[in-house]
């Protein structure tokens, strides 16, 4: 009797992939793709400026768990390796993508990383059979010779170890940018109709910046593409660069500046208060670049109109260590909610204005946004008289807000 065929696939022959059927003969099919696009999901309870709507471009849905998904199968693919070892300095992201690609092909890899970068990423690489060499640096170093790229350039460069290493060089490579320009940015077009009037993104190795903004700008030069970075550059946002300040020769070559219609400058605080408050308002669990790049748009919207896409390079999963720190050492980090009272008029928004005051608890924050005189000056005469904490600023001429400690 004849052996059953039970492959799906005839291994001679190219077969072409139907995505909704969802069988695949190898997991690198599965990294996005104009056909397989990543998810946009809008915000609906953190942002309550429905005059610029704002969707989240979620990349945890690559099959390794984040953006640099698109790119390592690129840059792999067209890697010369021979019988060598693929090495690439990495805060982890590029690293795990790498590795998995690797052990799918049959590749040996090392990965330099960050001795700073979360404990999880570092037991993912472990787990993935990747040599991890830690190097003493920041997250995302300045120059090409500092921490892990630095480690990975001499063993490329160096006579003793150049024959039995290689790297793909995401930081230099142009095939990082071609991945999001062929796919990333065709993705965000399609999904959004063409509707889509800010870009906003991470500065990091640059190349999803760079990528996506020359395809939307090729399809239409209005809209505006918007560049997060740390406001320090010593700061807990792994994948981050700050740009700014830099000479022209350590900014990543891949970067074109010319896509770029503005720079926004993000804290710490304000990133990983933004990641939570994102998963506790809409159900979001996402890393602490996604809170920074998402607090660039949410300050966007306060004074523009329009549809805007923000790019989420990962999950929150990854930097559990980095949250627990966070919430255990400043816990009032997610305490100020806002509620935006605009549309109503006063008597009505003191009214509900005074329902969130009461319910707060002791030591609580609120930030209540009101869109006229009289229900300032009514609510702010309440306060006064119960003798609460509370600042005052203005956004434009019809948004003023409150922020009060009870």
């Amino acid at each position: 009797m004849a052996k059953k065929d039970t492959d799906l696939y005839d291994g001679t022959k190219d077969v072409e992939l139907d995505h909704t059927l969802r069988v695949y003969s190898n997991i690198t099919q599965l990294i996005a793709s104009p056909e397989n696009p990543t998810p946009l999901v809008r915000l609906n309870r953190l942002n309550p400026n429905r005059g610029f709507q704002i969707y989240l471009k979620l990349e945890r849905y690559n099959p390794f768990g984040s953006v640099k998904d698109r790119i390592v199968h690129r840059m792999l693919s067209a890697l010369d390796i021979g019988d060598r070892t693929v090495v690439e300095p990495s805060s982890g992201n590029t690293g795990i993508a790498l590795a998995c690609v690797a052990n799918a092909w049959g590749i040996p890899v090392e990965i330099a990383v960050p001795e700073g970068i979360p404990d999880e990423k570092k037991t993912m690489l472990r787990f993935l059979g990747a040599k991890v060499r830690e190097a003493d640096d920041a997250l995302c170093p300045a120059f090409p010779s500092e921490g892990a790229r630095g480690l990975v350039n001499a063993l490329v460069k160096s006579p003793a170890t150049s024959g039995g290493y290689v790297s793909p060089n995401q930081y230099e490579s142009e095939l990082n940018v071609l991945a999001h320009y062929q796919t990333t940015g065709p993705e965000i077009w399609k999904q959004t109709r063409g509707k889509v009037d800010y870009f906003f993104a991470g500065f990091g190795t640059c190349g999803t910046i760079t990528g996506v903004g020359r395809y939307l700008k090729e399809q239409n030069p209005a809209i505006k593409i918007i560049g997060v970075e740390p406001s320090s550059s010593d700061h807990k946002l792994p994948g981050m660069k700050r740009i700014t300040g830099l000479d022209a020769e350590y900014i990543p070559r891949i970067l074109d500046t010319s896509v770029i219609d503005d720079i926004v400058e993000v804290t710490d605080d304000e990133a990983y208060r933004t990641a939570i408050g994102l998963a506790r308002k809409d159900g979001i669990p996402v890393g602490p670049t996604t809170g920074a790049v998402l607090h660039a748009a949410l300050h966007y919207a306060r004074s523009n109109e329009g549809l805007a896409v923000v790019i989420s390079p990962d999950d929150a999963f990854k930097y559990a260590s980095f949250y627990r720190d966070i919430l255990e050492t400043a816990p009032g980090v997610v305490d100020t909610t806002e509620y935006d009272l605009c549309d109503l008029v006063c008597p009505l928004s003191k009214i509900k204005a005074l329902d969130v005051i009461d319910g707060l608890d002791e030591g609580g924050k609120a930030r209540i946004v009101l869109g006229d005189r009289d229900s300032l000056k009514s609510v702010a005469k309440e306060l006064k008289a119960r003798g609460l904490i509370t600042a005052f600023e203005t956004e434009g001429e019809n948004r003023f807000i409150l922020t009060i400690t009870k």
